[in-house]
């Protein structure tokens, strides 16, 4: 049964990050409703009101949790910096490459970043199912800058190509950061609750966003409209977005979760085609049917989680207590649902199980 248990947990978590990712692809066409609203206001006031926004939800769990946050203080504040830089480098990235692009860039190369982080910290093991399913996003990825980059070679030349490249280099910087406070957020969950952590982590990182929203968020209250495509980043895709993705990082490592997210661009290319008014070449569309072929590969559940999953059968409980049968059955942390082995010895470090009410 905790086989089938953790089985579940882990498709669960699963939902919840893409649901996350689908909310926030919505962000680059949002900001391009604000088009008098500069990339760091629409940054900071995203991250930094929906940061502070969780903070103030947490405040009562945050308060019971102080002690651990204060042991762990290292990691929050890694978590916080990372929270209050990633904003501003990927909304630069798509006001200088494109919609589409400043978004596969800082998601879909996220995943590895993610993986060095958790093997080098962690020392993980990462499967090859994973292995396979990053292999096809990352793919998928740079098809889709390929096709963005030439098609702005093509409308604009060497200025447009130049400003590609920046925005570019800024999403992977968006990208590194992203994987930074997803294995944060990730490490803390493990022993703290994931509103707690997350309130912190996210409060944190939204007061240092607070100066730079001050200095350049004038632009957010010249007008209704730009005022409330700051109220909805704040609001659904920070807010809510990041509650979801905190309930999925409280089932799933920070490496399936950010390899999930690659929804996200996949989102973002699609309404920025059908509501901004970008093209997308046909490379571009095929870089999209990857990225959805490594969310198959990555969610699809195993034949050893499918046999979990079965009713128990009475005549193997018959046997049960047997040594050389008890040999023949898997072993109890073989999951893979999500694409990472977790075996007996990772049982203490594995992501708990969340109480229903902390997600809320």
């Amino acid at each position: 049964m905790k086989g089938i248990d953790r089985g579940r947990s882990a498709g669960i978590g699963a939902l919840c990050v893409l649901a996350a990712s689908v909310l926030w692809g919505t962000t680059g066409t949002a900001a391009t409703l604000a088009p008098g609203v500069g990339p760091l206001a629409i940054g900071a006031v995203a991250m930094g009101l929906g940061g502070l926004l969780q903070a103030i939800v947490a405040a009562p769990q945050i308060t019971r949790q102080a002690p651990r946050l204060r042991d762990q203080r290292g990691t929050v504040l890694l978590g916080a910096a990372s929270v209050a830089v990633y904003p501003l480098a990927f909304y630069s990235s798509m006001h200088l490459a494109g919609v589409a692009v400043g978004t596969v860039v800082s998601i879909g190369t996220a995943p590895l970043a993610s993986a060095l982080i958790e093997r080098v910290i962690d020392n993980r093991r990462l499967t090859r199912r994973w292995a396979l399913a990053a292999t096809l996003g990352l793919l998928g990825t740079v098809l889709l800058c390929v096709a963005e980059a030439t098609h702005a070679a093509d409308d604009a030349g060497e200025a447009s190509v130049a400003a590609t490249l920046l925005g570019v280099a800024l999403g992977i910087v968006a990208a590194a950061t992203y994987a930074l406070y997803s294995w944060a957020a990730h490490r803390l969950i493990i022993e703290i609750p994931s509103r707690a952590a997350m309130g912190a982590v996210f409060g944190l990182g939204g007061l240092l966003l607070v100066p730079v929203l001050l200095v350049t968020g004038a632009p957010l209250i010249s007008s209704w409209s730009n005022a409330a495509v700051g109220t909805y980043m704040a609001l659904v895709p920070m807010f809510a977005g990041y509650v979801l993705f905190g309930w999925g990082l409280a089932h799933v490592p920070a490496s399936t979760a950010t390899t999930l997210s690659l929804l996200e661009p996949v989102v973002a290319a699609v309404l920025a085609v059908l509501v901004v008014g970008e093209r997308l070449p046909a490379t571009g569309w095929v870089g999209i049917a990857l990225v959805i072929a490594c969310l198959a590969v990555l969610t699809a559940p195993t034949p050893a989680t499918r046999r979990q999953q079965q009713p128990p059968n009475p005549a193997a409980e018959d046997d049960a207590g047997d040594p050389q049968k008890d040999a023949l059955l898997p072993a109890a942390g073989s999951v893979r649902w999500d694409g990472v082995a977790l075996a007996d010895a990772d049982v203490a470090s594995a992501p708990r199980t969340a109480d229903p009410s902390e997600l809320l």
